[in-house]
């Protein structure tokens, strides 16, 4: 079975056609389980005050309509992967910035920033240089911090929702 499993993903390297890794869905039915509507609720909307908001900048905001419009216009599913686990896991770290170490919500985006950290690792053994200019671009804007200017406030529900929606449309099929 395991030969089998290697011989298609050397075709599939050979074709140049896009496969997610084994321990990238195992991550992402991780990450899942984790991103349940009951988690979500209690920890980022009931732990938090009333119409609480995080300042992320424009582009950290990845909904399933950019997705949309990004596949339409050609990139690659590996390219928009790559570009989910860069906004994702900034929006992770944008919330777990603002709570203090004894807020209720702690250990849940601790975990969550631990999952996104062994994604990471698996997005680091396969090479990204085919990564199309628009999402390379994308992700520079996500990483750099003088985009202030550009910045909007949403709820840290609303962002692990966007989370959830993308990584399912991304990673239902392959995984």
């Amino acid at each position: 079975m395991q030969q089998g499993y290697a011989a298609v993903l050397c075709v599939l390297a050979v074709l140049g056609l896009e496969a997610t890794a084994p321990g990238e869905c195992e991550l992402t039915r991780l990450l899942q389980d984790k991103l349940r509507y009951e988690m979500r609720l209690q920890y980022m909307k009931h732990y938090f005050p009333i119409d609480y908001t995080v300042q992320v900048q424009y582009e950290e905001v990845l909904r399933p309509s950019n997705i949309t419009r990004l596949r339409n216009g050609t990139v690659s599913e590996a390219a928009l992967r790559y570009l989910w686990f860069h906004v994702s896991s900034q929006a992770v770290l944008r919330i777990r910035e603002v709570l203090p170490e004894k807020h209720p919500s702690w250990k849940y985006t601790q975990e969550l920033c631990q999952l996104f950290d062994a994604l990471g690792e698996e997005y680091s053994k396969y090479r990204q240089t085919d990564v199309e200019a628009v999402v390379a671009d994308l992700v520079k804007l996500v990483h750099s911090a003088g985009a202030e200017s550009r910045s909007k406030a949403v709820r840290p529900k609303a962002l692990l929702d966007n989370c959830l929606k993308v990584m399912r449309m991304l990673y239902g099929v392959p995984c």
